[in-house]
């Protein structure tokens, strides 16, 4: 191993999840590596532990036994407890100080009712958890996706990370909302099996409104990779009565089909609304902005079949 090679490997990347055995993000068995910090700040998002870059405590205030442990390890002083009214002490998380990732009050918690979200991983440690499940990736026709968070704001180490498993022969995916700098996204495509590229929305201010930034760059970024030869697959969040509407989709796949005789183009996701991270707010003191109840039943075989009727390749993603 040469010196050069040796440094990337050592260099770190904030993580906040590692999950085995998917089979959601790409074909086969995969491990998702899910990245901390995104550009985007989507109403929806089932990981707001992901938004942020930096450390952030998460409490389980329903297995909480208020007992203090927390507080004296604490360096910077996140944790304390207030009386209520009765007298009873309840723990709280200070949220206007940075936590800085040192675990303490998640050790000595007795209930596990604290945790802490993110973790600074180097290239080798993450590829020692990769390579527990070779045998998985290569019978299944699996391997590894990066997601977030967002993957593309940590370019660099994505690059390297991405390069260790293609030396390895490991099939490599990124799941990206494709709002980077497009050298970014190209750098990180010399060692990328595959793009599961998001359109959340295809109109730019319609966009802006639910996800925090306009769609120009996103949709730059896809005719880009789908003409430079890479293999991308479209991914449709559908949120009901946010971007579910006719025309919507019928602007969506006007887009797309410019792209359908491009063997690259490996054709539409459609990802369903789901609340599987709503509780995950309650633990960061965050409040989840979809108050109702926006998922779909029978409608989802409409579009598909909608879909379908512009020769597009489709599946719905059901988890």
């Amino acid at each position: 191993m040469n010196t050069e090679t040796g440094k990337n490997l050592e260099r770190k990347a904030r993580i906040f999840n590692v999950q085995k055995y998917s089979i959601y993000d790409g074909p086969g068995v995969r491990t998702l590596i899910f990245f901390k910090g995104c550009p985007l700040r989507c109403k929806w998002c089932s990981n707001p532990e992901g938004l942020e870059r930096k450390y952030q405590v998460m409490f389980k205030g329903e297995l909480c036994i208020h007992c203090g442990n927390c507080i004296p390890v604490c360096p910077v002083h996140i944790h304390y407890i207030k009386h209520e009214e009765t007298g009873a002490p309840h723990h709280k998380v200070n949220r206007s100080i940075d936590c800085v990732g040192c675990r303490k009050c998640e050790n000595v918690c007795p209930k596990q009712a604290l945790s802490i979200a993110g973790s600074d991983k180097t290239i080798s440690e993450v590829m020692q958890i990769i390579e527990q499940d070779v045998l998985f990736y290569h019978s299944s026709g699996g391997g590894v996706t990066l997601g977030g968070g967002e993957v593309t704001a940590q370019p660099e180490f994505a690059t390297n990370l991405l390069t260790e498993c293609k030396r390895m022969g490991i099939h490599t995916a990124i799941e990206t909302s494709g709002y980077v700098k497009q050298e970014s996204l190209l750098m990180m495509g010399q060692f990328t099996d595959l793009f599961l590229f998001d359109i959340k929305h295809i109109n730019s201010e319609r966009h802006f409104e639910l996800t925090g930034v306009r769609n120009e760059r996103i949709l730059d970024n896809l005719t880009e990779l789908i003409r430079r030869g890479y293999n991308v697959k479209v991914r449709m969040p559908f949120i009901r009565g946010l971007n579910d509407s006719e025309d919507t989709i019928r602007k969506t796949l006007e887009f797309l089909k410019a792209f359908k005789n491009y063997k690259n183009f490996q054709g539409i996701d459609l990802l369903p609304y789901h609340k599987l991270g709503i509780n995950k707010y309650k633990q960061l003191d965050m409040t989840y902005a979809i108050t109702e109840d926006l998922s779909f039943q029978e409608e989802l075989d409409r579009i598909e079949e909608f879909i379908k009727g512009y020769d597009l390749q489709v599946e719905v993603i059901r988890h």
